[in-house]
C-alpha cells in the first residue's frame, strides 16, 4: 500500500473521529470501565459525553471531570434507551454527527467494526464491543496468556496466518499483554484478576460456544507451539474421526527438545493419568495427556461449557480428558513440536507442578472408582494382615514367646485394610446415590 493511500485513510479515520463522539453512561458499578473506555476514546481523538443518572454524583463522573468530557445530567429512570437519547441529542447540540454508546458494562468498543456500522441517519450507534464479534463456522485460535508481552504478538501474527481469527484472554496480566495481542490483530477478553490457566481455558471455551465457533484450537502464549501445526489439527478435525485433537509430543512426527527429567516426570503424569480413566492396552492411550495444543468441536465445546469441574489451575488438561473420556467424545493425536528453548518459555516448577497433578489424579481416581482403588486393596491388606496374625498365633502356640513385631504387622495391615474396604464402600455407595 502506498504511502499517500495510508494518508489519506488516517486523514479519513481523523475526520470521521472529529465528527462522531462516544457516549458513557455513569453507574454504580462500571468506575473502572468507564474510565477506561473514556481514555481510550480520547486517545483516539473522540470527544466523550458521560450521562449522570439522578442528582447524586457517581463516583464515576468525579472522576471524568478530570478529563476534557461533557457531563449530561438526567433524572434517574433506569430506562437505558432514554440514556441513549439523551445522548444523542446532548451530542447532536454540539454539532456530532453521531454518538457511539457502550453497553452500561462498558465492555471494549470495536471502533473500526462500529464506526462502518454508521449511517447518514445515525444519531446513536450502538457500540460494536469485542463481545459482540462473531466467530460463527469459523477456525478460531484461542490463546491464555498471563504476563506474555514479549511473545503473544508474534505468536498472534502467526496464528492469524492459519485460522479465520484469533481470541486471547488474557488473565490478569501485569503487563501489556492484552495491548500487544490486539495490536496483533487478536480480540481479547480480559480478566479483572490472575484466576489461573484453567480459568483462562474454561473463559475461552464459553466464549467459543456462545460465539459458534465450528472448531478452536487452543495453542500457549509462550512461542513452545508452531503455528504453521494449527492448520494440520484443524484439518484432522474437519474429518470427523474425533472431537478433540491432541497435538502430541510423543506421537508418531512428534518432537520435543524437552530435558530429561521432565520426559520422566511426563511419562510418570501420562502413565497415571491413563491408568486412572481405565485405558489399559497401549493403542487406547493418550501418549501426551498434558499437551496444550488441541483443536476442539463446537460439540465437545458446547459440553466443556457447562462442565463446572474442570479446575481452575494446571489440572485443567487433566480434568478435560475425563470429561472427554466420562461423556465418549472421541480422541486422535497428531505428532506436533514443542520447543522448550524459546525465551520466556514456561516457567512452573516442573517438581511442584508434577506433584499437583499427581494429586489431582489420585483425588480423581478415589472419587471416580473408589472399589478398585480403596476396596479392593483394602480387602488385600486386611487379608495380609489376619495371615500375619494366624502366623503369630502359630509361633506364641509352638514356642510360648509372644512375636510382638509380627503382632504389629499383623494389627497395621488388618485396620489399615478394614477402614479402606468401608471407606470404598461408603464412597461407592454415595456415588450410586448421587447418580
Amino acid at each position: 500500500m502506498s504511502g499517500e493511500t495510508i494518508e489519506t485513510r488516517e486523514e479519513g479515520q481523523r475526520e470521521r473521529a472529529d465528527s462522531v463522539a462516544v457516549g458513557v453512561i455513569a453507574t454504580a458499578d462500571n468506575t473502572d470501565g468507564a474510565l477506561r473506555t473514556i481514555h481510550r476514546a480520547l486517545d483516539r481523538g473522540h470527544d466523550v459525553f458521560v450521562l449522570q443518572p439522578g442528582e447524586t454524583e457517581s463516583e464515576t463522573v468525579r472522576f471524568a471531570k478530570q478529563f476534557d468530557v461533557e457531563i449530561v445530567r438526567v433524572q434517574a429512570s433506569g430506562d437505558l434507551q432514554r440514556y441513549k437519547e439523551e445522548l444523542a441529542i446532548a451530542a447532536s447540540v454540539k454539532d456530532y454527527d453521531a454518538v457511539i454508546v457502550p453497553p452500561p458494562e462498558c465492555e471494549r468498543i470495536v471502533y473500526d467494526e462500529t464506526l462502518a456500522a454508521i449511517t447518514e441517519n445515525s444519531i446513536q450507534v450502538d457500540a460494536v464491543t469485542e463481545r459482540d464479534v462473531e466467530f460463527s463456522g469459523e477456525t478460531v485460535v484461542g490463546i491464555p496468556a498471563y504476563n506474555e508481552a514479549g511473545s503473544i504478538g508474534d505468536v498472534v501474527r502467526e496464528a492469524r496466518a492459519h485460522a479465520d481469527s484469533v481470541l486471547v484472554v488474557d488473565d490478569g496480566s501485569a503487563d501489556d499483554t492484552a495491548a500487544e495481542a490486539r495490536s496483533a490483530g487478536a480480540v481479547v477478553i480480559e480478566h479483572e484478576r490472575n484466576q489461573g490457566y484453567g480459568q483462562a481455558l474454561k473463559t475461552l471455551f464459553d466464549e467459543a460456544a456462545d460465539r459458534d465457533v465450528g472448531s478452536l484450537v487452543v495453542i500457549d502464549a509462550d512461542g513452545q507451539h508452531d503455528p504453521s501445526d494449527i492448520s494440520r489439527l484443524a484439518g484432522e478435525l474437519e474429518s470427523g474421526d474425533a472431537d478433540l485433537i491432541i497435538g502430541s509430543r510423543f506421537a508418531s512426527n512428534g518432537d520435543t527438545n524437552a530435558p530429561v527429567y521432565r520426559r520422566f516426570g511426563l511419562w510418570i503424569v501420562n502413565t497415571l493419568t491413563n491408568l486412572s480413566m481405565g485405558v489399559v492396552r497401549p493403542r487406547s492411550r493418550v501418549q501426551d495427556t498434558q499437551s496444550g495444543f488441541r483443536a476442539y468441536d463446537s460439540d465437545l465445546l458446547e459440553s466443556l461449557a457447562t462442565d463446572g469441574e474442570i479446575g481452575d489451575r494446571m489440572s485443567a488438561s487433566t480434568d478435560i480428558l475425563y470429561h472427554v473420556h466420562e461423556n465418549q467424545f472421541k480422541i486422535k493425536e497428531v505428532g506436533t513440536t514443542i520447543d522448550y528453548e524459546v525465551e520466556d518459555a514456561n516457567s512452573h516448577n516442573p517438581i511442584s507442578h508434577g506433584l499437583t497433578l499427581v494429586n489431582n489424579i489420585l483425588k480423581t481416581v478415589e472419587r471416580q472408582r473408589p472399589i478398585s482403588t480403596l476396596g479392593v486393596p483394602g480387602f488385600v491388606s486386611t487379608v495380609i494382615g489376619i495371615s500375619f496374625g494366624y502366623w503369630c498365633f502359630s509361633n506364641f502356640i509352638a514356642s510360648g514367646s509372644f512375636p510382638l513385631g509380627l503382632a504389629i504387622i499383623s494389627v497395621f495391615f488388618t485396620l489399615t485394610g478394614i477402614f479402606s474396604s468401608f471407606t470404598g464402600i461408603i464412597l461407592h455407595a454415595l456415588n450410586q446415590h448421587l447418580k
